[in-house]
């Protein structure tokens, strides 16, 4: 038996090869406005391994409270005092936007839990760092158009967000109803904290639409359908996939009764069939969440859920490149991500490229209705 001395035992430990670790930001706005979306993915993040074989995995978590400024800030602190290797979040697209200048400085790759397509496309030099775990806009509305199209409707009304999000799903909205021989014709703006939107209720309502549709997120979503309801509206209303949270149910009531949207699967996991790839995944991330905090998740959390799935299969290609906390291993994490392929996840399946840094087809979204108080399968 081989015997070393004490001193000679402490200068083998030290020359061994310390384990790697990776250290993920995560960014949330779990206060605030969208307190809905944030809150399951902040608990999601209490959720994520902390090991990866060998390599132990540090999350470090940020509030923005919906704030751009703050969120900027926390971005910033991420990446100069935190040296951390990717990113998970925000919450909001407006700071996932205000931060598109600090992840392309820092070479930080970027998993935006956020839903607007603007967050990376166009794909250019700031873009390539961001890659997205929710459904592009377009996506979303292709079946909500189709829906349209089978109910006869041929003029909308638009309300959304006077900020990013709102404005891009008018861009993206406006260009494919117009391909389709669909008029939009009334559009309408709000904030995020306005109380009330009674002025352009009235315009939409003067302007005979066949359907509403209403572009913005969680909870301040309910404000215009609930304020056209009470005015007498009782056309059709469709929203976007940002409403997929059951606050948006218990706040609208009867209210919210009939809206349409399309959404991923996990929503009506119940209405989904096994074969779906999705399922599975689906239910390991519900039944985790729901034995941790004793409550189903809202697809939000999933979101950074799935962010975790895709950093999963590219940490260890990245090792192969370089030491976690340098620039060589966060290059190759992000051309490894941009390499994933039928990476199924709790929303849908990612084949990401160098031109598509979304990667979600049809699979990533069914039809939803509100029924009788839940969200349910809508047959096309």
């Amino acid at each position: 038996m081989i015997r070393f001395a004490p001193l000679m035992l402490a200068a083998l430990v030290a020359a061994a090869p310390a384990a790697a670790q990776v250290r993920i930001g995560l960014m949330v706005s779990a206060t605030g406005p969208t307190a809905a979306i944030g809150v399951p993915q902040k608990n999601t993040g209490d959720l994520l391994p902390r090991r990866l074989g060998d390599t132990t995995i540090e999350y470090i978590q940020l509030e923005d409270a919906a704030d751009s400024t703050r969120a900027l800030q926390n971005a910033k602190k991420l990446i100069s005092d935190h040296r951390v290797d990717a990113l998970i979040g925000p919450s909001t697209t407006p700071a996932a936007l205000a931060m598109l200048d600090t992840i392309a400085e820092g070479k930080v790759p970027l998993l935006a839990t956020v839903g607007s397509s603007n967050v990376v496309e166009p794909l250019d030099a700031k873009r390539r760092w961001v890659f997205k775990t929710t459904q592009n806009d377009d996506l979303i509305a292709s079946a909500l158009i189709r829906h349209m199209k089978k109910n006869g409707v041929s003029t909308l009304g638009f309300i959304g967000f006077n900020d990013p999000y709102g404005e891009n799903w008018f861009r993206v909205l406006s260009a494919m109803v117009a391909k389709e021989g669909i008029r939009i014709v009334a559009s309408e703006r709000y904030s995020r904290t306005d109380a009330s939107v009674t002025g352009q209720s009235i315009k939409l309502i003067a302007a005979k639409p066949d359907a509403m549709f209403i572009a913005a997120v969680g909870g301040p979503a309910v404000l215009p359908q609930a304020t056209l309801r009470g005015q007498g509206w009782k056309g059709p209303v469709y929203q976007t996939h940002a409403v997929a949270t059951d606050d948006f149910i218990k706040l609208g009531r009867d209210m919210v009764e009939g809206t349409i949207l399309a959404a991923g699967p996990m929503l009506v996991i119940g209405d989904i069939p096994d074969a779906n790839p999705t399922r599975r995944v689906a239910q390991a991330y519900i039944d985790a969440y729901e034995k941790r905090f004793g409550a189903k998740p809202a697809t939000f959390g999933a979101n950074v859920w799935d962010g975790w799935l895709l950093l999963e299969r590219a940490i260890p290609f990245a090792l192969k490149s370089g030491k976690p906390g340098t620039e060589a291993f966060r290059v190759a994490l992000r051309d490894a991500l941009e390499a994933s392929r039928e990476v199924v996840g709790t929303q849908g399946v990612f084949t990401m490229s160098a031109t598509d840094h979304n990667g979600m087809d049809e699979r990533a979204r069914v039809p939803v209705v509100v029924r009788d108080g839940r969200f349910r399968l809508l047959p096309e």
